[in-house]
């Protein structure tokens, strides 16, 4: 995949949840290709959808010809309700998926998060693996595999990459790295060397690899 720079636009939405409203922008090229959903970092340590990882892959997903969506969780910002030990808001993330395909019917899911985010977005592909409605690709940044049951997701129907800072101050890397080698999702691993949990100074390659994993639309 490589950046097509459409004309893009930038819309802010307030997409209906099971807690009430969920706020969101949609970031999307003209005529996009495919749909994206990324999910944003733990809502109660300061976690946002304009978080600069979350923002970035979206940004991928539009240079690449698509529409992301990010929003806020339950409880955050303009969003309505409260945490939802990271269960609530999967629900969220259905509901925000749901809006976008009604918005873009038929076409290819690439799903992402962002730390807690991760958790979140692989705890949603089970639920729309079951439902035969599985993404084209699961994306993965910092995934928190020692605070969240990463070992119980065993299948999401779809393509998985790792991308794991092998500084990360908050998740421990070398346990992601066994993670990834015991997970029957069998995921690809990107190790970024010399990188902290946030993608300080990273983060045009994060987009770069980004773009190299979304769905090839081509005829």
């Amino acid at each position: 995949m490589v950046e097509k720079m459409q004309k893009s636009t930038n819309e802010r939405v307030m997409i209906a949840g099971a807690m009430g409203v969920i706020e969101a922008v949609l970031e999307s090229a003209q005529q996009p290709a495919f749909i994206s959903v990324v999910c944003h970092p733990h809502p109660l340590y300061g976690g946002t959808m304009e978080n600069k990882v979350v923002t970035t892959l979206c940004r991928a997903v539009r240079d690449g010809g698509g529409a992301a969506l990010r929003f806020n969780f339950r409880g955050v910002g303009k969003s309505d309700g409260t945490y939802g030990e990271g269960i609530g808001e999967a629900e969220d993330l259905l509901a925000a998926m749901h809006w976008l395909q009604a918005r873009f019917p038929e076409l290819p899911l690439w799903l992402a998060g962002f730390s807690f985010g991760s958790y979140v977005a692989a705890y949603g592909a089970v639920s729309l693996r079951a439902n035969e409605q599985a993404p084209s690709h699961l994306f993965l940044v910092a995934p928190p595999v020692h605070h969240f049951d990463f070992a119980a997701i065993t299948n999401v129907g779809c393509a998985v990459t790792v991308v794991q800072g092998d500084d990360d101050e908050v998740v421990a890397a070398e346990q992601v790295h066994q993670w990834a080698q015991q997970s029957p999702l069998q995921p690809e691993l990107i190790r970024f060397s010399e990188c902290g949990h946030f993608f300080h100074g990273r983060l045009s390659e994060l987009k770069q690899l980004a773009l190299s994993r979304l769905p090839d639309t081509r005829a």
